[in-house]
Formats: structure tokens, sequence, C-alpha cells
């Protein structure tokens, strides 16, 4: 079965914009924190698997959140070419816990053409444990997110939800996950 991409929609950070990388070499460049790698990040709650003080991890993050083009923060591989393919059909929703909407916009108007932007919608929503509401609003019958508690209650509300595989998504949850953008590609009927 083939996924309409217009029934689909994706959060931002760690499944469109590759956060954990640029949290990686902010730790190390700007607070000298360099002995981990991405598999080390085990928890979505950085700090509890991680040797850094929970206000560095704290101020890493905002400081992505605030000024995501600022810190460097890049794509996923294959997100551009694949997000671009499905707006030329129709809309895609991104949905993100994110508080402000600005530099997500700054953050896309940078990497994806004019013609691709204008055929996003954006929800910067603002917390993660209320995403299903918005992904119900939207109509969207799947969704992919790293966090599972997120996949979990969406799965609670019909959703289907995806699990992009990351490190700190890898317990048990009896969740489809996915790969990559080029996993997401071949389910989609484009």
């Amino acid at each position: 079965m083939k996924i309409d991409s217009s029934e689909i929609g994706f959060d931002l950070d760690g499944v469109i914009a590759d956060t954990a990388a640029a949290f990686i070499r902010l730790a190390c460049e700007e607070y000298d924190y360099c002995s981990f790698s991405l598999e080390d990040i085990t928890s979505f709650q950085v700090e509890d698997c991680l040797s850094i003080p929970a206000g560095v991890v704290e101020t890493i993050f905002e400081d992505i959140l605030r000024d995501s083009l600022g810190t460097g923060l890049q794509p996923m591989e294959g997100a551009v070419r694949v997000i671009s393919e499905m707006a030329g059909a129709a809309p895609v929703t991104i949905i993100t816990a994110r508080s402000l909407h600005q530099p997500v916009q700054d953050w896309l108007e940078h990497f994806f053409p004019a013609a691709v932007c204008a055929n996003i919608r954006l929800v910067a929503m603002g917390h993660h444990d209320d995403k299903a509401r918005y992904v119900v609003d939207h109509k969207l019958r799947y969704f992919v997110d790293d966090r599972v508690e997120t996949c979990l209650q969406l799965a609670d509300v019909a959703i289907t939800p995806f699990v992009f595989s990351q490190p700190w998504n890898q317990v048990r949850h009896g969740l489809q996950s996915v790969e990559s953008w080029q996993e997401i590609r071949n389910m989609l009927a484009l």
C-alpha cells in the first residue's frame, strides 16, 4: 500500500532537521564536551544519558531553537529532495513541538526552494504532548516522529505513526519504524 503524500505529516527536529548533529558539534565547539557520539544519545532527555550538565544541554537546544541557521543546523540526508517532490503533489505538513515559528520558517526558506516553501504548512505548537490534536486537525492519517511517546499518543487516536529511527528511540515500542528519507519516499504514492 502506498501513502498519499497529502495524508502524512512530519516532525522537524530529528526527522527533517539533523538536530542531534548540531547538538554534538555545539557541545564540543562551544562547551568542550567532545567525548560522545550520536550513538551515546540513548534517551530523548539528553541529560539522562550524557555527562553534560542539564543547564548546558538546555542552553545548546535553546540556541538551536532560536537561531537554527546561525547554529548550523542541517537537513537530514534526503529530506530536502523528498519533501520537495512531495510539495509538487500536495501541501506538506510539518508539526513541531518548537514554540517559535520564525526560526523554523527562516530555516526552511534557506534549504528549500520558494515554490516548495509555499506548499509547506508549518505548525509550531510549543510542546511535545499535544501533537496528536494538531495531527488530527490537519486531517493527517500518518505521521513521522522521532519521539516514541508522541508516536504512542498518535496511535491512541488512530493515526498511524512511524518512528524515525534514532539512537534514543530504540526501546521496544511495537511501532513501525523508518530508517531514512529514502524509505519514506518508497512508502509514498508519488
